[in-house]
């Protein structure tokens, strides 16, 4: 096989883990404060990347960051951002907090010219207003049944993007290990800050669900990074989109969730606009 079809399966299988996690997320947070389920999350995935420093050449030196300003920045967005996306899925569900977020990427191509000093293209423009297009109808603002709690996944996707944005500045500052180490440590420590308050006694086999749930968040972002080894991210990133199947298929089996017409259409504009803009990209 070739390294492109691997990096796809990865991409496939790497998404299909994030949906299953968020369908984890759900069911956990609906039993337990979110900021308590997402502090667990990350106390799993700081003590995997503790334990790989012996397995680094430097020791600790290969801790050493010339940025770890951008990396405290990076962490407390990702932190603020997962806490988000969980608050999403239990107060609107899973299929329209995902459809919402689908507008990252677009997000990622606005924010590129501020931060990065990118060149934002009239035809990135356009695949930007049409992307906004797409969250409104998703929102559907003038609706009786309006929820503010749509706003949770569109918070999530600014800081997510914002993060993103960041990652690409940093990485060209520091190495692999560096970043890849400081965001879950100092992620710790933020998520402990604001969930141990919310801390409550987790019941029965409760625990074997949250450790599941944390080893799959810690192995999905693993699965990320290799297929972005072996591929650039233009390559795989339509695949990307399958989470919204993965989720979607979910949601409806396992907690009665309903697509809706205006969220099929608001995401099927987003991700028309995603795709466009990585074509015009690939050119």
């Amino acid at each position: 096989m070739t390294r492109q079809g691997k990096g796809i399966l990865l991409m496939i299988a790497t998404v299909a883990g994030f949906a299953v996690q968020d369908g984890f997320s759900r069911m956990l947070a609906g039993a337990y404060n979110p900021f308590m389920v997402v502090m667990i999350r990350y106390w799993v995935f700081a003590a995997f990347v503790i334990a790989m420093i012996p397995r680094q050449p430097q020791g600790l030196a290969a801790l050493k960051s010339r940025a770890i300003g951008w990396h405290t920045l990076r962490a407390a967005l990702l932190v603020a951002e997962i806490i988000s996306i969980v608050f999403g899925f239990t107060l609107i569900g899973l299929i329209e907090t995902h459809a919402v977020f689908a507008a990252c990427p677009l997000l990622v191509v606005a924010l590129s010219s501020p931060v990065l000093g990118e060149k934002l293209t009239p035809s990135r423009l356009v695949a930007v207003a049409i992307g906004c297009l797409g969250v409104l109808v998703l929102l559907n603002p003038g609706a009786e049944v309006f929820s503010w709690a749509a706003l949770f996944p569109l918070a999530s996707a600014f800081m997510f993007a914002l993060y993103t944005v960041l990652t690409r500045k940093v990485a060209g500052i520091d190495p692999f290990f560096p970043t890849f180490f400081w965001t879950p440590v100092i992620g710790a420590v933020f998520a402990t800050l604001v969930g141990l308050p919310h801390w409550t006694p987790i019941q029965g086999l409760d625990w074997l669900w949250l450790l599941t749930y944390s080893l799959l968040s810690v192995l999905s972002y693993w699965l990320m990074q290799k297929t972005y080894q072996l591929v650039e991210a233009s390559t795989v990133q339509p695949f990307a989109y399958l989470q919204i199947v993965f989720t979607t298929a979910i949601a409806i089996t396992f907690f009665d969730e309903a697509l809706t017409l205006h969220v099929l259409l608001g995401a099927g504009i987003v991700i028309l606009a995603g795709l466009y803009t990585l074509t015009r990209a690939a050119k």
